[in-house]
């Protein structure tokens, strides 16, 4: 696949050719065995019929009245190379004395393979691309002045453009013949521009017609054919009867101006007023098609089954790194394991900031052995034209940043698919993993995780107004983005006995939504409850929230790497949407629960840190002063709380914000948590600054 990506040629066409060998020779025959070499393994004519693989003399030439017939092909992939029998025939004066100066070494044209598959059927495929350009500001496809006077139609199931002839031909004036050594010369020379050089000697007579006349070259003018997303092929069957074009038929997408000559030989009294066209695709990453074209593969990237089809198909082992550049849904579904770059980078210590050129030069080192580096530089180089997803088997390394934000790739990357965070950590995303996130989200770069715990495809949401985000299956993105969000924060060891009450509770609020108007809570509001992941407590919320239709959530963190109780942590089945957390990062991951509505159940040492960063933050104002739930039993609550409220209070530690504990409310029952609710939703609530203080730390009493 490597190879493939990086060829310097269409996979439909070889590299010119040169003659090795004359076979024999006479005035308006040349037989010569013609090589070519360094095809690109890619090349379609390694895998089709003989009889379909057409030899493309230069241009050139055919314009000088040599035409060519195709004896033989022999194609060797092994040496990636051909050799092609061929008898190069004028079919003019000039033709017979560019032919007498035809030596070995002259490079005289091509093949391009007619692959059928690759013909264009639709005429939209090529009209959709007349409003389009490229990243240089360059059209995809025009011609002339005004498209319309392109006439595309279907003929036989395959497109066909019929480009209007000028009236009159191209004449030579007779310094021709003094050009011709001069130009043997110049043939020796790979990839020179000769047509250009040929112009010098060429005449427009506007009044002459158009017509094919025996042992003459008619060569006729057209406005400029600017095809840039598929290769042209004159279709000899619907140019008038006796009339034949030369073998330099192919119009190829790499040229500005391609087409405005073209040229017949043969007899016929009718005029040639039009070059019938027939069109073959480029391959789909080179084709410059637009990701909104692309509606199978869209589709398909929302199913599941397929996403976990094509991850089966990259090579093993696992924490390799691997990757694919989809841009259509047929590469989807046909994926094969050499389809895909594998990687294997080794980690290691960067210098750092100490020895900042050492650390570029590691820095750059370790992107380069990246799995998708070798895609990403395809499309930075313009040999990736088309725009598609990144498929991996792993969420890209930070350091790719620099690449994946760049103008051009940014462009063209609609999408990064991945089915697992980390090599060496499995779900759980760094810090740097997760600002990544944010920037690839701020760059409209959609990231999706391709999840085998849920076998659902999830995509990263940033919630609103806020620097923090998390997965979310594809059907409840909306519900995330405009949901209030509730929490059960609890022990991970026991679950209480509050899950009715706790049902009764949500339920009351999902039927209390159509009763008030609130910022919060309305009827088109809808609701999501965060946990930590885990099980006690945390699993009662997530499975009530999964029961009841409200989207369960959950910010989990990594606590395999302690020996300690918490390590025996598993994340709950009820979960729908998440993000994942390093253990040196529990407090970030706190911060980031943002919860409008926090409910407590009994807890231990981490839900006495969760109380009390609610706290700050409705101290601080980092929060809003809405109210806070706290299950259980007042005598337990005040064991928690009471004694160090007092404390603070009494040696004026808190001063001007004492009121934070009307934020705080002890309920028994769920009927209590929807009195208080409806109060705060009705603005009844006495709540915030201005409301009362009470001595416990929090509300014992509504």
């Amino acid at each position: 696949m490597e190879s493939y990506i990086i060829s310097a040629h269409f996979d439909l066409i070889t590299p010119d050719g040169h003659i090795v060998k004359i076979k024999s020779k006479s005035e308006k025959k040349l037989s010569v065995i013609v090589k070519i070499e360094n095809i690109s393994d890619a090349f379609l004519g390694f895998r089709i019929d003989e009889k379909n693989i057409t030899f493309n003399i230069k241009s050139t030439l055919a314009q000088l009245g040599v035409d060519s017939v195709k004896k033989k092909n022999y194609l060797d992939k092994k040496k990636n190379l051909a050799e092609i029998s061929l008898d190069l025939i004028a079919l003019n004066p000039i033709g017979e004395i560019m032919l007498n100066y035809l030596s070995v070494n002259d490079f005289v044209g091509k093949l391009f393979a007619e692959a059928k598959e690759r013909k264009v059927r639709d005429p939209i495929y090529l009209t959709r691309m007349f409003s389009r350009k490229d990243r240089f500001g360059k059209p995809l496809l025009s011609f002339g002045e005004n498209n319309e006077d392109l006439i595309l139609e279907k003929i036989q199931g395959y497109t066909v453009a019929f480009v209007p002839t000028k009236k009159g031909k191209v004449n030579y004036i007779k310094e021709i013949k003094n050009f011709i050594p001069a130009l043997a010369k110049i043939l020796k020379y790979k990839n020179y521009p000769t047509r250009d050089l040929l112009k010098l000697y060429q005449r427009f007579d506007e009044n002459a017609k158009n017509l094919t006349k025996k042992n003459e070259v008619l060569l006729v003018k057209t406005d400029p054919l600017y095809i840039r997303t598929v290769f042209a092929k004159v279709n000899e069957n619907l140019l008038p009867k006796g009339v034949h074009h030369t073998s330099a038929c192919i119009l190829e997408p790499n040229t500005k101006a391609s087409g405005d000559i073209y040229e017949f030989f043969g007899f016929s009294n009718e005029e040639v007023q039009d070059i019938p066209l027939e069109f073959y695709t480029l391959e789909p990453h080179r084709e410059y098609v637009f990701f909104e074209d692309r509606d199978q593969l869209q589709e398909k990237l929302e199913d599941p089954k397929v996403l976990f089809k094509a991850l089966n198909t990259a090579p093993k082992p696992i924490n390799k790194l691997a990757a694919v550049f989809i841009v259509k849904g047929t590469q989807l579904n046909n994926l094969k394991e050499t389809d895909w770059i594998q990687r294997d980078p080794k980690k290691h210590i960067f210098p750092g900031l100490d020895d900042p050129e050492r650390q570029a030069q590691f820095v750059s080192a370790y992107i380069k052995k990246q799995a998708s580096y070798p895609f990403l530089k395809a499309i930075e180089d313009g040999l990736i034209t088309s725009q598609g997803i990144l498929l991996t088997r792993h969420f890209p390394s930070p350091l790719m940043k620099q690449m994946l934000l760049s103008p051009n790739i940014q462009e063209d990357v609609k999408g990064i698919y991945f089915q697992y965070p980390s090599r060496t950590h499995d779900i759980y995303f760094s810090h740097e993993d997760r600002a990544f996130l944010l920037d690839l989200a701020k760059f409209a770069i959609p990231v999706n995780w391709i999840d085998k715990s849920t076998k659902k495809i999830l995509r990263y949401v940033v919630k609103p107004n806020k620097d923090a985000g998390m997965f979310v299956p594809l059907d409840l993105v909306e519900t995330y983005k405009r949901a209030t969000f509730l929490g059960v924060y609890g022990s991970n060891l026991i679950g209480g006995n509050f899950d009715k009450e706790l049902e009764k509770l949500l339920n009351g609020l999902l039927k209390l939504k159509d009763k008030v108007s609130h910022p919060l809570l309305c009827a088109n509001t809808p609701l999501a409850l965060v946990t930590g992941g885990g099980s006690g407590a945390m699993e009662v919320g997530n499975k009530i929230a999964k029961k009841l239709k409200i989207l369960s959530c959950a910010n989990i963190v990594d606590f395999r790497a302690t020996d300690l109780v918490i390590s025996h942590q598993e994340m709950n089945e009820f979960i729908d949407a998440k993000m994942t957390y390093r253990l040196d990062r529990l407090v970030e991951r706190q911060a980031e629960f943002y919860l409008d509505l926090p409910i407590f159940l009994m807890g231990g040492i981490g839900a006495d840190f969760e109380y009390a960063l609610e706290e700050v933050k409705r101290k601080t104002g980092s929060s809003p002063a809405n109210p806070i739930l706290l299950f259980g039993s007042v005598d337990y609550w005040k064991k928690k709380i009471t004694s160090r409220f007092q404390i603070n209070f009494k040696t004026k530690t808190i001063k001007g914000s004492e009121w934070v504990s009307n934020c705080f409310y002890c309920i028994q029952k769920a009927d209590q948590g929807l009195k208080i609710y409806k109060d705060f939703f009705e603005n009844k609530l006495p709540i915030g600054e201005n409301g009362p203080i009470y001595k416990e730390g929090f509300c014992t009493k509504y």
